[in-house]
């Protein structure tokens, strides 16, 4: 498994395995436990900079960007190497106040196949399954909603891969790519978020990002117009 390779896909592919300078990382694991003051505070920056009308537009925000990051450190290295790392919540630290790619690391990870099984397994049940009840916690923001936003961030990842093994002629990464993430589609949370299901996905609820001050539609944005606006 070759990390640096993954991070060169972009910022949301790479891991950490050394923590970067500024000591505000802490196991995911605390924030699934109940210790939520890392995501409160991740919601409240997110609030501020985007002038959100409510928490829950913030919170979705917030949960939509970690979402992708969670997925992408997954989806990497399974499509370039055929391995993963092992994602652990109480070994992989978090700093909502960080950028990627400094906001990850995690030391020394175990590799584990890089099926969608195992994805599955290390990214939807181990974190995202968790993050969503800890968002729901902070704002009232709706299981479909956040689900919405899980389909969204894996397409998404999907799509950058895709895009970078084109661009560096590499159509067996861009295949594996597509099929890994056919595969992590096919699940009861994600199977009705959008469609297709792949890079080209159009989801069936909206992040909320349009409510924002300055905002507008998401690439893959159950809406056609803002709603309200006039054509």
């Amino acid at each position: 498994m070759d990390l640096a390779r993954t991070a060169s896909v972009g910022g949301f592919f790479a891991l950490r395995t050394t923590p970067a300078s500024g000591g505000g990382h802490r196991p995911l694991a605390l924030l699934y436990g109940g210790r939520t003051a890392p995501l409160t505070a991740c919601i409240d920056r997110v609030a501020s900079r985007l002038e959100a009308p409510e928490r829950r537009v913030a919170a979705s925000i917030a949960h939509l960007g970690l979402a992708a990051r969670l997925w992408s450190i997954a989806l990497g290295p399974a499509a370039l190497c055929g391995r993963i790392p092992a994602l652990p919540p109480d070994a992989l630290h978090w700093d909502p106040e960080a950028a990627s790619p400094d906001d990850l690391w995690i030391a020394d990870p175990q590799e584990l196949p890089g099926t969608a099984e195992r994805i599955r397994e290390q990214v939807q049940y181990g974190h995202l399954a968790p993050l969503a009840e800890a968002v729901r916690g902070d704002g009232n923001v709706s299981p479909r909603l956040l689900w919405g936003n899980a389909g969204s961030a894996l397409a998404g990842a999907a799509r950058e891969l895709v895009a970078w093994a084109r661009a560096n002629e590499l159509p067996d990464v861009a295949r594996r790519t597509r099929a890994l993430t056919a595969e992590l589609f096919d699940h009861a949370d994600l199977r009705s978020t959008g469609a297709p299901h792949g890079p080209a996905f159009r989801r069936r609820s909206c992040c909320l990002y349009w409510r924002c001050p300055g905002g507008g539609l998401c690439g893959d944005c159950v809406f056609d117009q803002v709603p309200g606006s006039t054509r």
